[in-house]
C-alpha cells in the first residue's frame, strides 16, 4: 500500500548538497518504490552529469524542471483561519479515507485557483492518482481520484462546507460560508470534467508505476 504523504521541495540538491540559489532551474525526479514516492531535486549540473539518464532507472515515473524561489518570511497571524489549503494539509496528514472525496474537491478549488498545478498522473491499482505541485512552496501532493458520482457530489460539497466553516476538528467558524460555497460549487463542477475523463492542456498522461519499473 501507498504512503501519502506531502513531500517538500528540497532547498539545497539533494545529489550534491549545494544549496539552491533564488531564481535557479532545478530538476525534480519522481520514483516508485513500491511502499512510498520518493522525490528527488536536483541542480542543473548533476542533472547533467548524473541524472539526465534517469528515466531508465528502477522505479522512474516522471521528471520536470522548476524554478526555485527563496521561500518568504510567513508574518504572523494572530487568528487562525481554515482555509482550502490548511484543510487539504490536514487531511492528508490525518489520512482518513472517509475524506478522500473532500480532499479531491480541495485539490481542484486550489488548481482553479493556480496555487497548485497538475504534474504528473499515475494509476495504482486501477485508480488514477494526481501529482499536485504547489506553485508558491513546490511541495509535492498525492492526491488520489475517488471517482465520484454526479449524484454525491451535493453531499461532498456540504461536507467541505462545512470543514472549511467549522475545520477538520470542529473549532470556531472562520471561513466566509457565501465565499467558500462559491469556490465549492466551481470546485465541484470541475471534478465533473475530470471524472469524465478529460483533462486540460497542461495535464500530463497517466503513468503506470509498475510499467516503469
Amino acid at each position: 500500500m501507498i504512503e501519502w504523504n506531502i513531500q517538500s521541495r528540497a532547498h539545497a540538491c539533494q545529489a550534491c548538497r549545494k544549496p539552491f540559489a533564488n531564481k535557479e532551474l532545478f530538476h525534480t525526479l519522481l520514483f516508485d518504490h513500491k511502499h512510498t514516492y520518493e522525490r528527488l531535486d536536483i541542480c542543473e549540473n548533476c542533472w547533467t552529469t548524473q541524472y539526465s539518464q534517469a528515466t531508465d532507472r528502477k522505479g522512474f515515473i516522471s521528471c520536470w524542471q522548476s524554478v526555485y524561489t527563496v521561500p518568504p518570511a510567513a508574518p504572523p497571524d494572530p487568528i487562525q483561519k481554515e482555509t482550502a489549503e490548511s484543510l487539504l494539509r490536514k487531511l492528508i496528514e490525518q489520512n482518513d479515507p472517509g475524506h478522500a472525496a473532500a480532499r479531491f474537491i480541495l485539490a481542484v478549488m486550489l488548481e482553479r485557483k493556480r496555487l497548485l498545478k497538475v504534474k504528473a498522473q499515475l494509476l495504482e491499482n486501477q485508480q488514477r492518482i494526481f501529482v499536485y505541485e504547489h506553485v508558491g512552496t513546490g511541495d509535492l501532493f498525492q492526491i488520489p481520484d475517488p471517482n465520484l458520482k454526479l449524484d454525491k457530489l451535493e453531499e461532498v460539497q456540504r461536507e467541505v462546507g462545512r470543514l472549511l466553516e467549522h475545520g477538520a476538528h470542529p473549532t470556531e467558524p472562520t471561513a466566509s460560508r457565501t465565499d467558500a460555497q462559491k469556490e465549492i460549487t466551481s470546485a465541484t463542477a470541475e471534478t465533473e470534467n475530470k471524472a469524465d475523463g478529460s483533462q486540460s492542456a497542461e495535464e500530463p498522461n497517466p503513468v503506470t508505476p509498475s510499467s516503469a519499473i
